[in-house]
């Protein structure tokens, strides 16, 4: 308990001076995991309490990630969002597999690093445009729909990566009556759920927490993730009020999910872990990656390397998702690797987002503007 306390209240200044300073806090909080945990002071250890927020942390987070899944708003845009989407992923996914191989991850390994390396941040790049005011540029929609595309191809991932040596029938059919349970619980229950919603007692607070521990403890009992799972639940409250379940689920994850990057860094074990230099070329290729995927980007949906260059500067950081797949399937050196690649980006990311425009101008001239509507929702991160 005592350390969960000492987390807290450092990972409380962190976040103070983040915000004030406007600088992503994810990376000081896994910066401060690692002085605080086994491979720093060794004053904070990892115990079943933090196991279990820091699980809590991950579940909410997928519960977010479901919550913005919009089907129906996807076809619509189908057409920027795969030209988008399959840019980014094969360029990044490429680079990042081949660098790890060649650099001594093993088959598996490798993979994980290339998932990791090709996922960029939904908060931060949400986060970056609202805060340097640029959700009026052309560019964000396309950012955001790259945005959407990555947890689309994040959920693939989750399901090949889980499905380990499980008879694969059986194992999808598992995952199909899940998935129908909750549709059918959704469509027919959206009375219901939106009466709950109304109320303004704790009843939705407490509704929403339990469904979601619900969810993700029922799936693990029938041998399926729970990270499908919670994800599944939340792209089906989607289609009642995903702007009240939100605003019930946020305090439980920005909280447990503060924790869980904290924790992360604390359990991390930096002795086997691979060297300085590789972790290096790992970080250099992930932000010139981006760099590369973003400019042909811009030129296949706007004909213009400028307009790549602000997508770039926006998809830089790497954050909470891959963080997410060291946790879950990545090994010691995995996982630092992982998370040197996030605090890096991170940093970078915020900073040319912040001051591409004077960068821009330094480096070509004025940037011209060019306004379009907003995309048809916006929030600050998943």
């Amino acid at each position: 308990m005592e350390g969960i306390i000492i987390a807290l209240f450092v990972c409380l200044v962190l976040a103070l001076v983040s915000k004030y300073r406007t600088i992503p806090a994810i990376p000081f909080y896994i910066i401060a995991g690692v002085v605080l945990g086994q491979a720093g002071l060794g004053i904070v250890a990892s115990d079943q309490l933090s196991s279990f927020f820091s699980d809590m942390g991950l579940i909410f987070l997928l519960f977010f990630v479901g919550l913005g899944l919009k089907i129906d708003k996807i076809s619509d845009n189908r057409s920027a969002v795969l030209t988008s989407g399959m840019i980014d992923l094969n360029v990044n996914m490429i680079i990042g597999f081949v660098a790890a191989y060649l650099l001594g991850f093993s088959l598996v390994q490798s993979l994980i690093v290339a998932a990791a390396f090709y996922i960029s941040s939904t908060a931060m790049a949400i986060t970056s445009l609202i805060e340097n005011r640029r959700l009026m540029m052309r560019e964000s929609e396309t950012i955001i729909w790259l945005m959407v595309f990555e947890d689309l191809v994040m959920i693939i991932a989750l399901a090949m990566l889980s499905a380990g040596n499980q008879n694969l029938l059986l194992f999808a059919a598992k995952i199909i009556f899940v998935l129908a349970i909750l549709y059918v619980l959704a469509r027919h229950g959206k009375e219901f759920l939106v009466s709950i919603l109304d109320r303004d007692d704790e009843l939705p607070v407490l509704f929403t927490f339990v469904a979601v521990i619900s969810t993700a403890g029922g799936a693990e009992l029938l041998g399926i993730p729970d990270t499908l799972a919670v994800i599944a639940l939340g792209a089906a409250f989607a289609t009642t009020d995903p702007d009240a379940f939100e605003q019930h689920a946020r305090p439980f994850k920005d909280v447990f999910l503060v924790i869980f990057f904290v924790f992360f860094g604390i359990t991390m074990n930096l002795s086997g872990s691979v060297g300085l230099g590789v972790i290096a070329i790992i970080c250099l290729l992930a932000i010139a990656s981006k760099l590369i995927s973003g400019v042909l980007t811009g030129i296949a949906l706007y004909g213009s390397a400028k307009s790549g260059l602000e997508i770039w500067a926006n998809t830089i950081a790497r954050g909470e998702f891959s963080i997410a797949l060291a946790v879950l399937y990545g090994s010691p050196p995995v996982a630092a690797t992982i998370a040197v690649m996030v605090i890096v980006t991170s940093l970078v990311g915020s900073f040319v987002a912040k001051y591409y425009g004077s960068l821009s101008r330094g480096f070509g001239g004025k940037r011209r503007h060019h306004h379009a509507p907003p995309p048809h929702r916006v929030r600050a991160g998943h």
